[in-house]
């Protein structure tokens, strides 16, 4: 009976945690169009998100005005080191009224250990709010024909073992 009881709660924790680490993420049945709203580039080139193509694309709105945000650059950041020769591609996303230049973002970037990410801005918040996003950090996720196929709101452990195993089954899903 002794040995009953502990395999069932070691299937209960085990469905709890593989509940907890995919909390938040919401993948979509058909994958949708993005906006076509642009971003900008440090040098002030416009890019649309269809323009990552070929990549499985993970796309984070961020502010530097959140904890959550700030807390997970680094992750970001080693998550990218990760993967990036696999396919998969990191950018950041921010509301352009956060900066007064562009070297200031990057700067903010550097201090949070998060200085090799791809960074661009989204004029007056435009991108986020044709996404109805609102809130911060939000992580779009896009295949590799520039489509969306889902969102993980909040933040995350990127560099985790569990986060990276998850992202890889989801390109391989949806790619």
């Amino acid at each position: 009976m002794k040995k009953f009881l502990m395999t069932v709660c070691i299937l209960v924790l085990t469905a709890a945690a593989a509940t907890a680490r995919e909390d938040g993420v919401n993948i979509y049945d058909t994958p949708r169009e993005p906006p076509a709203t642009p971003i900008y580039t440090d040098t002030g080139k416009k890019v649309n998100l269809t323009d990552f193509k070929g990549d499985f694309l993970i796309a984070v709105f961020w502010s530097r005005y959140c904890g959550p945000c700030l807390r997970e650059l680094d992750n970001l950041e080693r998550y990218q080191q990760i993967v990036r020769n696999d396919g998969i591609r990191v950018i950041l996303i921010s509301p352009d009224t956060e900066w007064s230049t562009v070297e200031e973002m990057k700067k903010m970037l550097k201090k949070y250990r998060a200085g090799d990410l791809e960074a661009y801005t989204d004029v007056n918040g435009r991108l986020a709010s044709d996404f109805g996003i609102f809130t911060s950090p939000n992580t779009v996720l896009i295949n590799k024909d520039g489509k969306e196929i889902g969102r993980l709101r909040g933040s995350a452990e990127w560099d985790s073992a569990e986060v990276v195993e998850y992202l890889y089954k989801l390109k391989a899903e949806h790619n």
